[in-house]
């Protein structure tokens, strides 16, 4: 058995790309030194069917519940380590809220992914994130005793966010805060307590911190790093319009499986849809 002395997770949100797209990403996620990739906004679609279909190919655990609706979106995660489902129990717009479970010398530990549903002001959409949050927070209080991390894009700031931007509900404000009060501690505010950093940028330049990572039990004491990797929105030809982040964890997690580079896997020709 293949040990590893940290664990890192990575989460990128693939903006559900063409298949053109997909191999870029793929070839900067490949590169990445993360064990375990979260990969949020993605479809039914021919550029996540690539990346499933590559990463699949090349050893890696792949679960990706395709959203069945057309035009909705899920989450993915890959991972370097072996890994067992982990059914979140949230039962609305599942493909939004994926887990898996990693296996570490200190005992299991939860990976869960998170797309929340973004809005506008129309009834239907604000509805609809507000019951996807309230699933979120009856089900992931569970398991805020043992070691989790919730990660993942959730189109919600918190309530000390700067700039403060009126348009957003308090049940938003609330869903970050509910966090704190089931056992969860922010891993980026844990580790920079004052920064003023920003995972999506409007094209009016205001600056919004949409993508978290909540670690509960002993993970908060094993918490190293955690810190946004703004490259692939700001680099030329830029591969998603958010940043990534990146959470490691002070922990050794077993079961490092034999991967070979992706981009070299031999897999089905990706469809063009």
């Amino acid at each position: 058995m293949t040990r590893v002395g940290t664990l890192d997770v990575l989460t990128f949100n693939l903006n559900n790309p063409s298949v053109e797209r997909a191999e870029r990403q793929l070839a900067y996620l490949a590169a990445r030194p993360e064990h375990v990739l979260v990969l949020t906004e993605t479809a039914d679609s021919g550029g996540c069917a690539f990346l499933e279909e590559r990463f699949t190919a090349a050893g890696y655990s792949v679960t990706f519940p395709r959203p069945e609706q057309r035009g909705e979106r899920g989450a993915m995660i890959v991972s370097r380590l072996a890994t067992r489902p982990l059914e979140t129990g949230v039962d609305y717009l599942p493909h939004r809220a994926v887990g898996v479970t990693v296996d570490t010398d200190e005992g299991p530990l939860d990976v869960i992914g998170l797309y929340v549903p973004s809005r506008n002001g129309t009834p239907e959409k604000t509805e609809r994130k507000r019951t996807f949050l309230q699933a979120c927070r009856s089900e992931l209080a569970a398991g805020a005793g043992g070691a989790r991390l919730v990660i993942g894009d959730f189109n919600v700031l918190e309530p000390a966010h700067v700039p403060r931007y009126r348009f957003f509900s308090p049940f938003e404000y609330e869903f970050y805060d509910w966090f704190a009060a089931a056992g969860y501690s922010d891993a980026f505010r844990a580790v920079h307590p004052e920064a003023l950093e920003y995972s999506w940028v409007g094209k009016t330049g205001d600056g919004y911190r949409y993508d978290h990572a909540f670690v509960s039990g002993r993970l908060a004491s094993e918490l190293r790093g955690c810190s946004y990797v703004h490259e692939p929105r700001t680099m030329t030809g830029r591969l998603t319009d958010h940043s990534a982040l990146t959470v490691g964890l002070a922990t050794t997690a077993v079961a490092l499986l034999a991967v070979a580079d992706p981009t070299r896997a031999e897999g089905p020709a990706p469809a063009l849809f």
